[in-house]
């Protein structure tokens, strides 16, 4: 530390008017008056301990391999005002300069420069050859070496066989990327080992001040083995990323109005189609469990298609054999209807009719209907509710009223009959409602997460006088269950008659989404279809694979691999009947199937495609030097 009398002969002053001032705040030091001016206030000594103190902190840092990941870190460390340098295969001179770094074509230039730290910012395929090409000893003794690849082992024994005994080595893995750390690096986690650090004062505090640059920015510090990250996380990398080039391939596109599931998807797109396919491979290449990984998702997909296409043959044949009698029974049953609600009295409007809330029937109390009454009831509507099932107890608890025969609901004539029931039973549902039990002009709601199916089957079903109103709630008990603000209500006015008091319910019915800060989006059924049909199958159908391959947490998550667990955590709360019906009522469903089918063949193929390419290299390198040897031996 700069001693005081070495202040005093660097005169530094301070203009007379400060004088007074600043003696007060001096009181550990004593002046005398002759010398206040020409004596530093505390004041400036504080300033020059602080500016010196800053500097100390500073590190000199050369970054080797100055790609995505490199100008990603680089922006960083300049703005903690750390000197940063770099180096890269490829002239990259015009983005240093712009991010104030200084840039070195050649390794000779850059090592002579002496930095404390080498930070090796390179693809896990061309590492090896990359430090070998590194004139060492150019560097100082004791230069600390840190790498930043996916997998740590192999840069672990790498760094341990090629570098000098006296070189320090720090094995460190930020998980995360340009994407997925562009707004902030708060709570993301940073392994590492300290795999040798020497014992001496300035190299710990040197190892220290480079693990504060990620702390500062808020970063979760993990401190652990290389073999165990590579245990808790090469795993769950290699998934995170073959998923994401997998919906990469097959083309996935954003919507007007996507659900929470499918944002997820496309951000796990854009999260991994930005690193190089160099990375992929190297976790393809240095994960030991990556083809039975590859494996295992190929069988849970096709696990997964058996029991889609199972499920349709058995209903086939269901309705080949069972069901011939249906639609001629109902076909006879529904004059009959007609003509009891066309002879039945006119009521008059009463009071209630003027109030807000409504007397809503809810048909089909499972997961989701028992997720929208909660908010019904909070909101202080009357809410019936109807089941296969007993669902007594759990409406008792909600607040809601339930009846096991549906002639008892319907002749508590509700003014709204909110169907939430699967898509497959909605139609056998429908048929036994004893509608002539309802006030004529009831509004029907549908919930369903296809629309052109309920909406033909409603205006087919029901008589004219009933209103109709299709919607979907883009959510769910888990996209939903914090709040409900900002995500997609959609719905088509099919019918609603002129009448004021209709207009108002049909009103009222959609205040209820709107009060919840539900974005409300009018759309055709058709057009729903069209955009969102297919994002919810493949939704859907990721969220299955992955729950059919068993993935499961780490201590280590990335973004990408937290994405992965909230969409099976999403999609797993949802019937089969729900995914089964997105199959059935999604015309491409099957092409979609294909498309999935073809991009992981073709993932397949690239990966050991690349493989080969590696093999076939080293072979023929090894024929060459078995030549060159022979020739030797035989001169």
């Amino acid at each position: 530390m700069m001693s005081f009398s070495a202040l005093q002969s660097s005169k530094i002053r301070l203009p007379p008017s400060s004088v007074s001032h600043s003696l007060h705040r001096s009181s550990l030091l004593t002046f005398n008056t002759q010398d206040t001016l020409d004596a530093p206030q505390a004041s400036d000594y504080e300033a020059v301990i602080n500016d010196r103190f800053q500097k100390r902190k500073k590190l000199k840092i050369a970054i080797v391999g100055f790609g995505n990941f490199g100008q990603f870190l680089a922006k960083t460390l300049v703005r903690q005002g750390h000197k940063v340098l770099a180096h890269s295969i490829s002239d990259c001179s015009d983005i240093a300069r712009t991010l104030g770094v200084s840039f070195f074509t050649d390794t000779h230039d850059l090592c002579e420069e002496h930095p404390e730290v080498v930070l090796l910012c390179t693809s896990i395929i061309s590492t090896e050859s990359v430090l070998r090409l590194l004139p060492l000893q150019k560097l100082k003794r004791s230069t600390l070496f840190v790498d930043v690849l996916s997998v740590k082992e192999f840069p672990k024994k790498l760094l341990l066989q090629i570098l000098p005994s006296e070189f320090d080595v720090l094995c460190t893995h930020p998980m995360f990327g340009p994407e997925s750390g562009k707004d902030s690096w708060k709570g993301l986690p940073f392994v590492y080992e300290k795999v040798r650090i020497r014992d001496e004062e300035s190299n710990i505090s040197r190892c220290e001040k480079f693990l504060d640059i990620f702390a500062q920015e808020g970063c979760r510090m993990v401190e652990m083995s290389c073999a165990e990250h590579d245990k808790e996380a090469a795993g769950s990398q290699f998934i995170t990323h073959t998923i994401g080039r997998i919906l990469e391939k097959v083309g996935l596109e954003s919507t007007s109005i996507n659900t929470k599931g499918y944002e997820t998807l496309l951000n796990l797109v854009e999260n991994t189609s930005g690193d190089s396919f160099d990375l992929y491979f190297g976790l393809f290449m240095y994960n030991k469990n990556a083809i039975e990984q590859l494996e295992r998702l190929l069988m849970a997909f096709e696990s997964l298609k058996k029991q889609l296409f199972g499920h349709s043959h058995d209903i086939l044949r269901k309705q080949l054999f069972e069901n011939v009698g249906d639609i001629e029974a109902y076909n006879q049953l529904k004059p009959v209807i007609l003509e009891i609600l066309q002879n039945g009295n006119e009521l008059q409007h009463d009071h209630f009719e003027k109030r807000k809330k409504l007397k809503i029937a809810i048909v089909g109390f499972g997961n989701f209907g028992q997720f929208l009454a909660k908010t019904l009831v909070r909101q202080g509507h009357h809410v019936l509710a109807h089941s296969i099932s007993d669902c007594s107890d759990m409406a008792r608890k909600l607040g809601v009223s339930f009846f096991t025969d549906t002639e008892d609901l319907c002749e508590e004539h509700p003014e709204v009959v909110l169907l939430c029931t699967s898509i497959l039973s909605t139609e056998a549902v429908l048929k036994s409602l004893p509608l002539q039990k309802l006030k004529r002009s009831t509004l029907f709601v549908d919930v369903l997460s296809v629309k052109e199916f309920p909406r033909k089957l409603l205006l087919q079903i029901l008589p004219s006088e009933f209103d109709v109103l299709c919607t979907h709630p883009m959510f769910g008990p888990e996209s939903g269950k914090d709040s409900w603000k900002g995500l997609p209500f959609v719905y088509e006015k099919v019918r609603i008659g002129d009448e004021e008091s209709r207009i108002s319910r049909y009103e009222k019915f959609l205040d209820i989404f709107a009060q919840e800060g539900c974005r409300l989006v009018e759309m055709s059924c058709a057009e729903h279809d069209r955009e969102a049909a297919g994002s919810q199958f493949i939704t859907h159908t990721m969220g299955r694979i992955l729950e059919k391959f068993g993935i499961k947490s780490t201590s280590i998550n990335t973004k990408g691999y937290e994405t992965l667990l909230n969409l099976v955590k999403n999609t797993s709360g949802d019937s089969f009947d729900l995914y089964y019906g997105l199959f059935m009522y999604y015309k491409n469903a099957m092409e979609q199937l294909e498309r999935l089918d073809m991009a992981f063949e073709s993932l397949k193929i690239q990966l050991f495609g690349n493989l080969h390419d590696i093999l076939r290299k080293q072979r023929s390198g090894n024929a060459e030097g078995i030549k060159i040897v022979a020739s030797q031996n035989n001169g």
